[in-house]
């Protein structure tokens, strides 16, 4: 396993360019995921490191060794780098130890076999040696990927939306299944996908991405609770922005009432922010005498998600338990659970604005 170093990555000529000053850090068998819309950037990212796709300006490091620069491109076949893609790529002709066995060919057939068995053990397919990849499932055969991909040890593992093919029921339990494989092996890997709910269970550190920049880089907790562009603070989770006005330099006056804050570098008391409100921060309580109105209403099975109007006609999400069925036109207690707002300047709200008006709209 390597650490994995991408530093100002330029990609795409002058006029289109595809990644935008691009920087990041893997430690030695971290797993780290890239988020975003089609078209960001993150798979262009993840052919640049694995020599697919040529850089115009910035190195990208594995371990210390220089594999990529306006002046280095050292053949894909010479960077150590496995390559697991969404369409598995198995070869249908052969068996599973010998699709394993591919690119393990340099070592003797004893090793060979150890390694193979060690590695149908390890992702739950024991026994499975001698059957073909149309006999197994979908999530099976990724599996199968997966362990041809490991086989030779690679320095580091690159997945491109690798479970985008399978049930949406399966997708997050695999995802948490390659993590302990990928933590038993202690590979180095970045996975690239449009779904948080596979890169929260996956990811030690969680990339955004938006027309070719990297918003943040950080802990799956934090680029949730602790989002640094508006655009993240959408992205990730369902949320709304309503506006505040900064009181001092640890609160926000708001509808919902006066919020512990951290401000946006430069705001000044009396400045007008917005504030991120998750439905989470907002709970539903009968028996609270603070009531707001229903404007929509989503069922979700396990949960309803509601649309809420606050007293200046902006709108809010809240999450509650199924059983609470509250027609749209009525009033529920709520109740503030906020421990610290996110705030940004007001003129970024725009950002947001559009998308969150949409999913009011298909509630």
């Amino acid at each position: 396993m390597s650490k994995l170093t991408v530093h100002q990555i330029i990609s795409g000529h002058q006029e289109n360019q595809v990644l935008n000053r691009i920087d990041l850090n893997l430690k030695e068998g971290e797993i780290g995921c890239l988020l975003g819309p089609s078209g960001c950037g993150k798979t262009t990212l993840l052919m640049c490191i694995a020599g697919l796709h040529p850089v115009q300006d910035g190195e990208i490091y594995l371990g210390d060794k220089l594999i990529s620069s306006k002046d280095v491109q050292l053949e894909a076949e010479q960077r150590n780098i496995g390559v697991v893609f969404q369409d598995y790529a198995l070869f249908p002709h052969m068996t599973i130890e010998k699709n394993i066995a591919f690119g393990i060919s340099k070592l003797n057939r004893k090793e060979r076999k150890q390694r193979i068995n060690q590695l149908l053990e390890l992702i739950g397919l024991a026994g499975f040696n001698k059957r073909y990849p149309h006999e197994l499932s979908g999530g099976q055969q990724q599996r199968v990927a997966l362990a041809r991909a490991l086989a030779p040890k690679p320095g580091i593992l690159l997945l491109d939306e690798p479970f985008s093919g399978l049930d949406v029921e399966l997708r997050e339990s695999l995802a948490r299944e390659v993590r302990s494989i990928l933590k038993t092996e202690g590979i180095t890997a970045l996975m690239v996908t449009h779904n948080q709910n596979e890169a929260f269970a996956i990811a030690d550190s969680v990339g955004v991405m938006k027309d070719g920049k990297l918003l943040q880089w950080d802990t799956p907790y934090n680029i949730y609770h602790q989002p640094a562009h508006p655009f993240i603070a959408d992205f990730i989770g369902q949320g709304a922005l309503i506006q505040g006005t900064v009181c001092d330099c640890h609160q926000v006056l708001t509808e919902l009432g006066l919020l512990k804050a951290s401000l946006p570098f430069g705001a000044t008391i009396g400045d007008k922010v917005s504030v991120l409100v998750r439905p989470d921060d907002i709970r539903h309580n009968d028996d609270s005498e603070w009531k707001l109105e229903v404007t929509n209403r989503a069922f979700r099975g396990s949960h309803f998600l509601f649309t809420l109007k606050l007293p200046d006609g902006e709108k809010v999400l809240c999450m509650s338990h199924s059983h609470h069925d509250h027609p749209v036109g009525s009033k529920i207690g709520v109740e503030l659970e906020m421990d610290h707002a996110i705030v940004f300047p007001l003129q970024q709200e725009s950002e947001m604005s559009t998308a969150f008006a949409t999913l009011m709209e298909s509630n």
